[in-house]
């Protein structure tokens, strides 16, 4: 059987992760995580300071060859080994992380919609909506704890790459979503109707 593959797209801070993690709970046999984060390419040849300085919200900053192709390694059932990126330094690590073939292949990210070769790889493809003000106190909470950043460096960040690119690319996106979560990843009714809808799809997957 082909696995399901299912897009979780929306803008940061909005409750992808929470979503993933609700969607996997609910379902039966094995379910493998790809995180459109892990794909950001590797500046290495530019100094820390020149990497704090890229707009990591545009698509180019992505490696999407090597995505495409993972994602197609997967449908066929073949392991593949994902990237780590380290979000301190702004680099990828030397390190990678083997993600085997499953039944479900579940990925999040901010611009998944955005490329149509991603995009059309998704058999489901969900958004997850949630008010700006709500977005951004997630990320700062995040960005500081996880990744130890000043608050400075957050919101300056915010605001002249993180909220115009959503504007420009993510916000568009949500017109490919076949389903949309409004109010965060805290919205059961809706993540009921997704389960649903998914456990339906593969029950209508040829063997």
């Amino acid at each position: 059987m082909k696995p399901l593959i299912i897009g979780i797209a929306g803008g940061t801070g909005s409750g992808k992760s929470t979503v993933a993690k609700r969607i996997a709970e609910a379902m039966p046999g094995s379910v493998a995580f790809i995180d459109m984060d892990a794909y950001y390419r590797n500046f290495e040849h530019l100094t820390l300071d020149e990497r704090r300085k890229v707009n990591w919200d545009h698509p180019d900053a992505f490696d999407l060859d090597l995505l495409v192709t993972h994602l197609d390694q997967l449908a066929a059932r073949i392991p593949v080994e994902k990237p780590v990126y380290d979000f301190v330094r702004h680099l990828r690590s030397d390190e990678t992380k083997t993600v085997p073939p499953s039944d479900v292949i579940v990925i999040d990210g901010i611009l998944l919609f955005v490329d149509g070769r991603v995009r059309d790889r998704c058999d489901v493809k969900v958004f997850v909506d949630a008010d700006a003000d709500e977005r951004l106190i997630r990320r700062i909470r995040r960005d500081m704890k996880a990744r130890g950043r000043p608050l400075e460096e957050i919101l300056d960040q915010y605001l002249t790459t993180v909220q115009p690119m959503h504007l420009q690319f993510v916000e568009p996106s949500k017109r490919y979503a076949d389903l949309i979560v409004p109010r965060g990843g805290h919205n059961a009714v809706a993540i009921d109707l997704i389960n649903a809808t998914i456990r339906r799809r593969l029950q209508e997957q040829p063997a």
